[in-house]
């Protein structure tokens, strides 16, 4: 397997997976301040240009919840993904809230910050993105109230998103009062097989772009 990936990137997903898999696999990293993602060579693998792109066989998958999922399903012994119907719809339940609601707003403040061009942002949307992303932060809160992991009473693929993506929040102190998520998080990211955290990788990244 190939691995197209980049640091702090929605890859840490990907990589994740295939870590608490035991998967070897080959790291192909994407130099996207270079702009690599936007060449016809990479351009060919992914037209969208973007990472993660996992390649398996010559099978190409992209999206890094497809991927996860796609790797806990081809690897269904090691249980990353509950068997009972109700339980895996549970996992899937809190995979989507990770994208959907405290994903989005993550990409809206780092559009305004850092990605747009500075006369293209605004400083107006970053609060209301904060704002929504503390909302939906407090919903997983009290849901992980006595838990140890987001759905069940195992570690699944749910985790590896959701957990990627409060640690994303995390970058922007967005957490302050969310304990039991601070706790979760430490514990997800203390795992033998646990990636890099987000924070690290970026600084390690804006290091080499100076």
């Amino acid at each position: 397997m190939k691995l197209y990936e980049l640091g702090p990137t929605r890859s840490i997903r990907a990589r994740w997976m295939l870590q608490e898999l035991g998967i070897d696999f080959e790291a192909v990293p994407v130099n996207l301040p270079a702009g690599e993602h936007r060449g016809a060579e990479f351009r060919a693998i992914n037209p969208a240009g973007k990472i993660p792109v996992l390649v398996d066989e010559g099978w190409v998958l992209t999206e890094s919840v497809a991927i996860v999922l796609y790797l806990a399903e081809k690897h269904p012994e090691r249980g990353l993904l509950p068997v009972d119907l109700r339980e895996r719809a549970d996992a899937y339940r809190w995979m989507l809230f990770a994208v959907t609601e405290l994903e989005q707003p993550l990409w809206r403040i780092a559009r305004h910050t850092n990605l747009y061009p500075p006369e293209e942002r605004l400083p107006a949307d970053v609060t209301l993105a904060q704002r929504e992303f503390r909302a939906m932060a407090a919903v997983l809160e009290r849901h992980m109230s006595g838990r140890e992991f987001v759905a069940g009473d195992a570690m699944s693929a749910a985790d590896i998103i959701v957990a990627y993506t409060l640690d994303w929040g995390q970058t922007y102190d967005l957490l302050e009062h969310c304990p039991q998520l601070r706790v979760y998080l430490e514990r997800m990211y203390a795992r033998p097989a646990a990636p890099r955290r987000i924070g690290e990788l970026l600084r390690e990244l804006r290091a080499a772009a100076r």
